[in-house]
C-alpha cells in the first residue's frame, strides 16, 4: 500500500508512522531521511541537492522529486511505502503523481491527522528531546523519569527553539496556509482520510488500520 502521511507538528505523525512501520511491511520515508541518504550515497540528485544545501538555499521542487523518484524505485518499496512531509504543495503532489506513473505506482490513500492549534501549542510547547539520542518526551504527558535526564541513554533533555511559544504558533499558520490546497487536492481524488488526532494514539491507531485494511 502506498500511503502519504499528513498532519501539523504535534498531531501525532510520528507515533502513527512507528506504529503503521511495526504492523506493514513498507518503509517509513520522510523527507529527511531521503535527502540524508541521497547526499550519502553521492547519486546524482544528492549531489545537486547538495550544491544548495552548502549554499544555504531550498532545495527546488525539481531536484526534491528526483530525490522522491530515486528512493521510491529501491527495491523496499516494492510492497508499499510510508510518504510523510512529501508532498508539502500541490504542484509537488502532482509531479509525484507522475513520477509514480513512471514506477507503475499510484497513491492508495492520505492520512491527515489533525487536532485545534490550541492543542497543537499545548503539546509541543511541552515537547522536549535527547541531546544525543533525540528521543522525544513531553513534560506534561511523557516526561523522562528524572528531570533533564534521558531515561534512553543519560543524555541532556533540551527543548527545541521551534517548540517555543510565538514560535510554534507562527508554524501552525504557515503549515495551514500551505496544506490547505494539498487537503483539497487529495479530497477531490478522494483518497482523503481526516483523522482526530485529539485522542489517545491507540484510538487513532484502530482508525488508521480501519482504513488500511479497507483498501
Amino acid at each position: 500500500m502506498n500511503i502519504i502521511l499528513m498532519g501539523p507538528p504535534g498531531a501525532g505523525k510520528g507515533t502513527q508512522a512507528e506504529l503503521i512501520k511495526a504492523k506493514y511491511p513498507i518503509p517509513h520515508i520522510s523527507t529527511g531521511d531521503m535527502f540524508r541518504e541521497a547526499v550519502s550515497n553521492g547519486t546524482q540528485m544528492g549531489k545537486e541537492a547538495q550544491k544548495y544545501m552548502d549554499a544555504g538555499k531550498l532545495v527546488p521542487d525539481q531536484v526534491t522529486i528526483g530525490i522522491v523518484e530515486e528512493r521510491l524505485a529501491q527495491s523496499d518499496c516494492a510492497k508499499g511505502f510510508l510518504l510523510d512531509g512529501f508532498p508539502r504543495t500541490t504542484v509537488q503532489a502532482e509531479a509525484l503523481d507522475q513520477t509514480l506513473k513512471k514506477l507503475n505506482k499510484k497513491v492508495e490513500v492520505a492520512l491527515n491527522i489533525a487536532a485545534p492549534d490550541e492543542i497543537l501549542i499545548e503539546r509541543l510547547s511541552g515537547r522536549v528531546s535527547c541531546k544525543d539520542c533525540k528521543k522525544v518526551y513531553n513534560l506534561s504527558y511523557s516526561p523522562p523519569a528524572q528531570a533533564g535526564v534521558c531515561d534512553i541513554c543519560g543524555g541532556e533533555i533540551i527543548q527545541r527553539s521551534d517548540d517555543r511559544g510565538e514560535t510554534v504558533a507562527k508554524r501552525l499558520e504557515v503549515y495551514n496556509e500551505q496544506t490547505a490546497p494539498l487537503l483539497k487536492y487529495y479530497d477531490e481524488c478522494q483518497l482523503l482520510h481526516n483523522l482526530d488526532g485529539n485522542r489517545d494514539s491507540r484510538e487513532v491507531f484502530q482508525e488508521v488500520v480501519r482504513i488500511l485494511e479497507s483498501l
